[in-house]
C-alpha cells in the first residue's frame, strides 16, 4: 500500500500508509494523543476519528482541549435530543441534526410540538446524559440502511443524495437509539456537561420552500453548567439589544410585507445612514477612490464571463427573468459593472491604481425563512470599492485598506479579528493564480504584524479574502469589512493596461468593503450600542425640555444657537420628570432643561442619558463641546466628564 503525506498544523509532515485513520495518525504522533483523540479536521472539514485518509491532506487532531471540541459535543447533544424525543414520541421521524455556531438543531416531523413540550424533552435529555451511555460508531451497507429507514423518506433521501457513492454508511448508537450520521461525536453522553433547548420553529426540508414543512428544535450544550449559564445570560442581553426591537422603539426602519427582505429606512434611521455614508466617503477620498454609480438592472450576459451568473443561479440566489428573448437580472454584485467602467478606456501603468467606489444596491434571493431584520435581507447597499492595480502595488493597497478599516472600527468601539479565507470548491482560476493571490494577502497581514486565523475553503469563488470580524459589546463576532484579491476576473474580462515595456498586462483587482453593507452594519451597530448611539450618529443629538409652556420660546432661541446640530424640543404639556423619562427611553445623548431661572440667566441645565446633570451652563460652552465631541467622533457623551 502506498504512503500519503499528512501535513500537521506546525507545518511538519508525516508519511503514513494510505487508508490510515485520523486516530491512527494521532497514535503515530504519540500514544497519549492517540488516546485523547476525539475527531479530526481534514482539509478544513471536521470529521470522525475513524475517517480514512486516502490522499495527501492537512490534518488537525481534535481533543477535548481543541476549539472544535465544542462542535463535536453539540453534535452529540443533538443526538441526545433525538433520543429523548423518540422516547417520549415514538412516532417522531428524524431528518437532520447538525451543530451550529451557538448550539445545534434537529428537524423532525410526525409529531406536533410547541414550546410547552420542551421542558419534558429537556428533562429526558438530562436523564440520558446522567446515564452516560457509550456513543459507538458502526456501519451498515446502503441496502441495510434503506431497510432500517423504510418508514423515513428523509433519511432515504440522504442515502440517495449524500451517500450515493458509498457502499457502507456510518451510524451512531447510544443505548437503544441509533442514527444515520457521519459524526463526529464524543465518547459518551456523560461528556455533555450541560444542555438545554432554546426554541422551536418551522423549516423546509432541504431549505426549499417547495418541500415539506418540518419542525425545527434549537438547543445548545456546553462542557459545564457555568458555561451554559453564562451563555444564557448573554442570550438574554442579546434579546434586549435585538435591532428589530430597537428599530421599532426608536422608529429607525421597517421591513413591510410588501417588500420582503427589503428595508425601509425611516427619517431617524436615514439620519444615521447618511452620517455613515459621509464618513465612508471621507475614507474613500483618503484612499483615492472615485465615486461611481451603476444600475441595478442589467442583461444577465454581464455576469456570465465573471462566474457570478453560474454561482448565483446555481444556488437560486439571483433575481433573473426573460424579456423579449433576452435574460435580465438584478445585480448580485457590483464587480462586473466597475470592470466595465475600467475597460471603457485604455490605461497606462502610470494610471494605476484606478479605484472606483459605489454605494451600490444589490439583490440576493434569500429564502424567506432566513430573512432577519437588517442582518439577512434580499436588497442591500454595499459600501463597495474596486481597485485596479499593478502586481507590485498589491501589498501597499491591501495594507492601506486594512489600516483604514482598523481606524473606522476604533470609532465604533469595536474590537476586530482577521481571517484569511482560502480557495474553496467553487473556485475559478488556476491553482497557481490562487497561490499567488493568497500569498500576497498573507504578506500584507504579516507586514502589518496582524494575527489572523486561516479559514480553509471559505473564500469567494474568484479570489482569497481577508475577512474582518467585529467583536461587539457582548462578545459576538460579525463579519463586516472585507478585502479580496482577484486575478481571475481581470483575466476573464480581458482587462489590461499598457506597461512600461509598451506591452499589455493584466491588472489585479482588489474588492473591498469598509463597512460591508449599510443594512448589516447598522444592525450590528444598533445592537452593539444598544441604541445608545454616539453623538455624531444619534438621530436626535440634543432634546430641549422646557419646564413649562412659558419656556418654549426660550427653548426655540436655545435651539437656534446650537446651529446645525440635530435638536428637538419636547413641547408636550408633560411634567419635567416625564419629559426626562421619555428622552431616556429615546436614548437621546443630551437633554437641556430650561425653566425660568435658566431663561433669566441665559443658560441651560445639561443632563445626559447616563443621568448625570449640571446646571448653569453657558450655551456657547455647551455648543463648543458638542462640536469637539462630534468632530472627534467620540463614542460616549462626555460633557459631564469635564
Amino acid at each position: 500500500m502506498s504512503d500519503i503525506v499528512v501535513t500537521l498544523p506546525d507545518g511538519s509532515e508525516l508519511s503514513v500508509p494510505a487508508g490510515s485513520t485520523v486516530e491512527d495518525v494521532a497514535y503515530e504522533i504519540g500514544p497519549g494523543l492517540g488516546t485523547d483523540t476525539v475527531a479530526g479536521v481534514v482539509d478544513g472539514d471536521l470529521v470522525d476519528k475513524a475517517t480514512e485518509l486516502d490522499d495527501d491532506v492537512s490534518l488537525v487532531i481534535v481533543t477535548d482541549g481543541s476549539d472544535e471540541y465544542l462542535d463535536v459535543l453539540r453534535h452529540s447533544a443533538a443526538h441526545v435530543f433525538a433520543q429523548a424525543l423518540q422516547r417520549l414520541y415514538p412516532d417522531a421521524k428524524l431528518t437532520i441534526g447538525p451543530w451550529t455556531d451557538e448550539g445545534f438543531y434537529y428537524d423532525v416531523t410526525g409529531v406536533d410540538l410547541d414550546s410547552d413540550d420542551l421542558d419534558a424533552i429537556e428533562a429526558e435529555m438530562a436523564e440520558i446524559i446522567e446515564a452516560d451511555y457509550e456513543i459507538e460508531r458502526f456501519t451498515r451497507t446502503r441496502e441495510e440502511a434503506f431497510e432500517a429507514y423504510e418508514d423515513n423518506p428523509y433519511k432515504q433521501d440522504i442515502l440517495e443524495n449524500e451517500a450515493a457513492d458509498e457502499e457502507e454508511v456510518s451510524f451512531y448508537r447510544q443505548a437503544e437509539f441509533e442514527d444515520l450520521c457521519k459524526g463526529p461525536h464524543v465518547g459518551s453522553t456523560g461528556e455533555i456537561g450541560a444542555a438545554t433547548l432554546l426554541s422551536i420553529s418551522s423549516a423546509y426540508w432541504r431549505g426549499d420552500e417547495e418541500n415539506e414543512t418540518l419542525t425545527r428544535v434549537y438547543g445548545t450544550a456546553f462542557e459545564s453548567e457555568e458555561e451554559l449559564e453564562a451563555y444564557l445570560k448573554r442570550r438574554e442581553e442579546a434579546k434586549e439589544r435585538d435591532h428589530r426591537k430597537l428599530g421599532r422603539e426608536l422608529d429607525l426602519f421597517s421591513v413591510p410585507e410588501h417588500s420582503p427582505g427589503c428595508v425601509h429606512f425611516h427619517p431617524n434611521g436615514m439620519r444615521i445612514r447618511r452620517e455613515l455614508e459621509e464618513y465612508v466617503r471621507e475614507k474613500n477620498d483618503d484612499l483615492g477612490y472615485e465615486e461611481v454609480w451603476t444600475p441595478e438592472l442589467n442583461k444577465a450576459a454581464l455576469w456570465k464571463p465573471t462566474g457570478h451568473y453560474d454561482n448565483f443561479t446555481a444556488e437560486g440566489e439571483m433575481f433573473n427573468w426573460e424579456q423579449d428573448d433576452t435574460e435580465y437580472g438584478l445585480k448580485p454584485m457590483n464587480c462586473a459593472n466597475h470592470a466595465y467602467i475600467y475597460a471603457h478606456e485604455q490605461h497606462s501603468y502610470r494610471d494605476l491604481p484606478i479605484r472606483f467606489s459605489e454605494f451600490g444596491t444589490v439583490y440576493r434571493n434569500e429564502q424567506s425563512g432566513e430573512l432577519s431584520g437588517l442582518l439577512r435581507v434580499r436588497g442591500f447597499t454595499q459600501d463597495d470599492g474596486h481597485a485596479f492595480i499593478r502586481p507590485d502595488q498589491i501589498q501597499e493597497e491591501v495594507v492601506d485598506t486594512l489600516r483604514s478599516i482598523r481606524e473606522i472600527y476604533r470609532n465604533f468601539d469595536l474590537d476586530i479579528e482577521y481571517k484569511l479565507e482560502t480557495k474553496g470548491e467553487n473556485a475559478v482560476g488556476s491553482d497557481e493564480i490562487w497561490a499567488q493571490a493568497t500569498r500576497s494577502l498573507k504578506d500584507a497581514l504579516d507586514a502589518e504584524g496582524l494575527e489572523y486565523d486561516v479559514e480553509d475553503g471559505e473564500a469567494a469563488f474568484y479570489g482569497p479574502k481577508v475577512a474582518v470580524d467585529a467583536i461587539d459589546a457582548i462578545g459576538r463576532e460579525w463579519t463586516i469589512g472585507t478585502v479580496q484579491l482577484d486575478f481571475n476576473i481581470p483575466e476573464r474580462l480581458d482587462l489590461t493596461y499598457v506597461g512600461e515595456d509598451n506591452e499589455e498586462h493584466r491588472p489585479v483587482m482588489v474588492h473591498r468593503a469598509l463597512l460591508g453593507s449599510f443594512e448589516r452594519f447598522m444592525g450590528v451597530m444598533i445592537e452593539h450600542f444598544n441604541g445608545k448611539f454616539p453623538l455624531w450618529l444619534a438621530p436626535e443629538q440634543v432634546r430641549i425640555l422646557p419646564v413649562s409652556d412659558d419656556n418654549i420660546g426660550y427653548a426655540e432661541r436655545v435651539k437656534s444657537r446650537l446651529g446645525d446640530f440635530r435638536v428637538g424640543i419636547e413641547d408636550r404639556s408633560w411634567t419635567v420628570g416625564r419629559k426626562i423619562q421619555q428622552a431616556h427611553e429615546d436614548r437621546v445623548p443630551y437633554m437641556l432643561i430650561v425653566g425660568g431661572d435658566e431663561e433669566e440667566a441665559g443658560t441651560v441645565s445639561v443632563r445626559d442619558r447616563e443621568e448625570r446633570e449640571r446646571g448653569d451652563v453657558a450655551i456657547e460652552e455647551f455648543r463648543a463641546h458638542l462640536e469637539a465631541e462630534r468632530g472627534e467622533k467620540r463614542v460616549d457623551p462626555d460633557f459631564l466628564d469635564e
